[in-house]
């Protein structure tokens, strides 16, 4: 295998490791409401440093993946979050736990920035690569419930946290050889394209209308998508019935639904490379709408359906959005503007638990926890329309609608 695919693997299987490993608290904190005699919505709340700490890390790593080296902050990650997850396996208290997640969290801050600035480099129709590299890590989302309820059902739920640790550990060792032997190649400067003083004033104003729209639209998906993660477990734990009778029942469902649901990200990335990735993206936002007002009105099969759908809109929104992100942007600044957008979306999204905490219950589990997220999504779809098209703003600029958010600057690569 060529040295560029095997990067362009390590990092699509790194994206499955961030989110794998991020993920598995929902599920492992099933089984710790006997062990800690405490209630559901307690140990649910532990998992918010690790979430801060997931956002507050974004802008730190981005701006040592464009400064120093890319490769390196992701055999950081690797390593980092490896170390970290096995370390939350030997916490003894809820406090303990909390701690570890919250390393975990900060650790897992380095990819989305970083990954995605490698993944996407030298690339005019990122759709596609886009689209497989959100398999991945949903892959990983959908492997978290499953892994957690199985090594809990037959183990423990310390070795839910050590095993995959363990596995990011040896990846890490193993990416750290192939930069060794591969390292990437230097990031050659911008070329410098004019923009005609005419432009200037139109260009500037495109470009902070969607920088001001992207901002808002990353913050309520952030909250949409990280809300049903982590809710979806419980959410299946009430309204499954006999189709769910363990904790391993209701992990295999979850992972069930939402790996079938993440292989439409492929023909997603396929269409943004063909078609208007603005149009694809109100188009998912919507269409979400239907599905999260019925997910609290349904139950056993219809409930399964129900959720399948939600989740293919849900997560098929995820590879179009950076699209769009990429194609405002120049490489000498992109792990920036990423980790930028990962902070905008992931600070909101930190709140997700406290939001499960305090809207789910009653007698119809749920219900304004998903009329909330349903709020977001119609919010994000309105929004969509006032989007700019990169291809009206690369008109102005002499220059690829691939690379038009920032004026080109020369910085130093060192990877």
């Amino acid at each position: 295998m060529k040295p560029e695919r095997q990067r362009t693997l390590f990092v699509n299987i790194g994206h499955s490791f961030d989110h794998l490993l991020m993920l598995l608290f929902p599920t492992v904190v099933l089984g710790l409401e006997d062990e800690f005699n405490r209630p559901y919505g307690e140990l649910i709340s532990l998992a918010v440093p690790g979430f801060i700490a997931f956002a507050a890390g974004t802008l730190p790593a981005a701006w040592l993946g464009d400064r120093w080296s890319r490769s390196g902050m992701l055999a950081v990650f690797f390593l980092g979050i490896g170390g970290a997850t096995v370390l939350t396996g030997f916490a003894r208290t809820p406090l303990e736990i909390s701690i570890g997640l919250g390393l975990m969290g900060l650790f897992a801050s380095i990819y989305h920035p970083v990954g995605y600035s490698i993944l996407v480099e030298g690339r005019d129709k990122v759709g596609r690569v886009l689209g497989v590299n959100s398999l991945f890590g949903n892959f990983g989302v959908a492997g978290a419930a499953l892994l957690a309820a199985v090594l809990m059902d037959l183990i423990s739920w310390r070795l839910a946290f050590m095993a995959p640790g363990a596995a990011a550990l040896l990846v890490g060792v193993a990416y750290v050889w192939h930069i060794r032997r591969h390292p990437m190649p230097s990031r050659s400067a911008h070329r410098v394209h004019s923009v005609a003083p005419e432009s200037r004033h139109e260009r500037r104003r495109l470009l902070v209308r969607a920088l001001i729209l992207m901002a808002i639209s990353a913050a309520l998906t952030g909250v949409v998508y990280q809300g049903v993660l982590i809710a979806l477990p419980k959410v299946f734990d009430v309204g499954l019935g006999s189709l769910a009778k363990s904790d391993l029942g209701v992990g295999g469902l979850v992972s069930v639904v939402i790996g079938i649901a993440a292989f439409g990200q492929i023909g997603i990335g396929w269409l943004v490379d063909r078609y208007s990735p603005k149009l694809i993206w109100i188009i998912l936002e919507l269409g979400q709408l239907p599905f999260l007002v019925l997910i609290s009105f349904v139950s056993e099969a219809g409930m399964l359906v129900v959720a399948m759908m939600m989740m293919f809109t849900i997560i098929g929104e995820v590879p179009v959005q950076d699209a769009l992100i990429t194609r405002y942007t120049v490489d000498a600044w992109r792990s920036r503007i990423f980790g930028l957008k990962f902070l905008v979306g992931l600070a909101p999204a930190s709140l997700a638990p406290v939001l499960v905490v305090v809207l789910h219950g009653g007698e119809i589990e749920f219900l304004w926890f998903f009329v909330v997220l349903g709020a977001c999504a119609l919010i994000v779809g309105t929004v969509g329309f006032f989007l700019p098209d990169p291809r009206r703003i690369a008109a102005l600029t002499n220059r690829p609608s691939t690379d038009i958010l920032s004026e080109p600057v020369t910085v130093p690569a060192r990877d």
